[in-house]
């Protein structure tokens, strides 16, 4: 999971996961959208294919890369659940704090 994050912390990730979301791309198609070097984007490629959120199939010398939605929507379950517990943790706090303001 540690790795799932990392790769979403960057920005540029976070964009090819966006653009990637409309369907496959190739990886000049990708590497065009941003202004950084193909050894770049190969890294950043690397990253979300180390973290499972794409897929890369090579046709040709070609290489087209897919959002892998399963694990995508894993992340995004998992980081709502966090952000969620401690929503639910604040709001109940908060109740228990106005109960006892009632009491007084």
């Amino acid at each position: 999971m540690t790795d799932l994050f990392q790769a979403l912390a960057h920005p540029v990730r976070r964009a090819v996961l966006k653009k990637l979301r409309s369907g496959p791309l190739s990886a000049g198609e990708l590497a065009a959208e941003f202004p950084v070097s193909k050894p770049t984007m190969s890294r950043h490629f690397a990253t979300l294919k180390d973290a499972g959120l794409i897929q890369a199939e090579r046709i040709g010398t070609t290489i087209r890369y897919r959002l892998n939605v399963s694990v995508a929507e894993e992340a995004m379950s998992a980081l709502m659940s966090i952000l969620g517990a401690g929503k639910s943790q604040a709001h109940e706090n908060e109740r228990e704090k106005e109960q006892e303001q009632e009491k007084e």
